[in-house]
């Protein structure tokens, strides 16, 4: 095969209706990918979350382009390849995000290119220079392995030679960031984690207390929860790439939680609030998909920076971790991913016995824009 469609995934009413073929085609490439690089499918996108991310308008802009054999549109099993286009509408307006996947039986014929392309030029069309995009890699190369290619950072390495490395730079882009991906094998030892629990509750002392709420953030707590999502996007290390502040609302917050109830996941928060003033510090969340047994994803993790030092992002994930073993004893794997620099995090969750997996690079590129 040497040309292929580009088309616009539609908008479905709902899975089983026909204009659902490209969502089902995706999840199908997304699937293949990660068993060929993970060894597992846990990480990848099924129909129903990719519906509910399409049904995004408000707060972002996302369109899925999908690479179909010539005259394939309308059968999944024509899809050969997808990229994911987000543009902020609130926050960021001065970039897109292009993400590209290609099913590892239709690689270096120029799929990728192709739907790279599309991506940018929607990207430049809305006015915005910034494009940002993402690699992923098994393991991490040594130090001193001659094709390890260092984020800018000084923290994380990729090999410069992996195909998603070579893709990226052949099409001008730069490595902004390298964040680990990390899993953990559940369940952990209970003892084990009662004593890192126990050793963060007596360091953060009487002057915190831990709040738990599933699904819904509690009418008093949302607008918290708001600030701490916005301070998200300013206080995560973000390295080189140009990431700038995105302010959540309690109504972004609402449009969330209804995303994910959406894809049919389910989701589980600790917060930590502040005891004089009720103030909410910190938080973390996992989420998971609801009629799946033994993945969980790492979700958020925040402490304000004007209360750390208290082991409190220690507490807040050792208590998640008690809660979810409680709450769904047939979790098995825990998937995280966290910037390379980021060593306090990092530091807790080798504690917590996470193993690092791969790495993930975040990549830029600075074009002019066309109106």
């Amino acid at each position: 095969m040497d040309s292929w469609t580009i088309t616009p995934a539609p908008t479905p009413a709902g899975l089983d209706d026909p204009e659902a073929w490209a969502l089902h085609g995706m999840a199908a490439v997304s699937h293949a990918v990660d068993g060929a690089l993970w060894g597992h499918t846990d990480t990848a996108f099924s129909a129903r979350y990719l519906l509910a991310r399409l049904g995004e308008r408000t707060y972002a802009r996302r369109t899925f382009l999908v690479a179909t054999a010539p005259a394939g549109a309308g059968d999944p099993d024509a899809v050969v390849g997808y990229a994911s286009v987000i543009m902020p509408n609130q926050g960021n307006d001065h970039a897109g995000f292009v993400d590209v996947v290609v099913h590892p039986a239709h690689r270096g014929a120029g799929v990728g290119t192709a739907l790279l392309t599309e991506g940018e030029r929607l990207v430049r069309a809305a006015g915005r220079d910034t494009v940002i995009s993402s690699s992923e890699h098994r393991g991490e190369p040594a130090a001193d392995a001659p094709d390890a290619l260092v984020a800018p950072t000084g923290s994380g390495r990729i090999l410069a030679t992996d195909p998603g490395a070579r893709f990226a730079m052949a099409h001008g882009y730069t490595l902004g960031q390298a964040e680990r991906y990390s899993m953990l094998e559940l369940p952990v030892d209970p003892t084990h984690l009662e004593r890192l629990r126990a050793d963060a509750e007596a360091r953060a002392g009487s002057g915190y207390r831990l709040l738990r709420w599933r699904d819904r953030a509690p009418d008093e707590h949302v607008a918290g929860l708001a600030v701490l999502e916005t301070r998200m996007t300013t206080d995560a290390p973000n390295g080189e790439v140009d990431f700038r502040e995105e302010v959540w609302t309690v109504e972004r917050v609402r449009d969330h939680e209804q995303r994910i109830a959406e894809a049919n996941h389910g989701f589980l928060v600790v917060a930590v609030q502040h005891v004089a003033t009720g103030d909410l510090v910190g938080f973390t969340m996992v989420e998971y998909v609801l009629d799946e047994d033994e993945p969980v994803f790492q979700e958020d993790t925040i402490v304000l920076s004007e209360h750390r030092g208290h082991r409190l992002g220690m507490l807040l994930k050792a208590d998640m971790l008690q809660w979810l073993a409680a709450e769904r004893p047939a979790a098995r794997r825990v998937h995280t991913w966290n910037a390379e620099e980021n060593a306090h995090m990092l530091g807790i969750n080798v504690a917590l016995g996470f193993r690092p997996v791969g790495v993930a690079g975040m990549w830029q590129k600075v074009s002019p824009t066309q109106a």
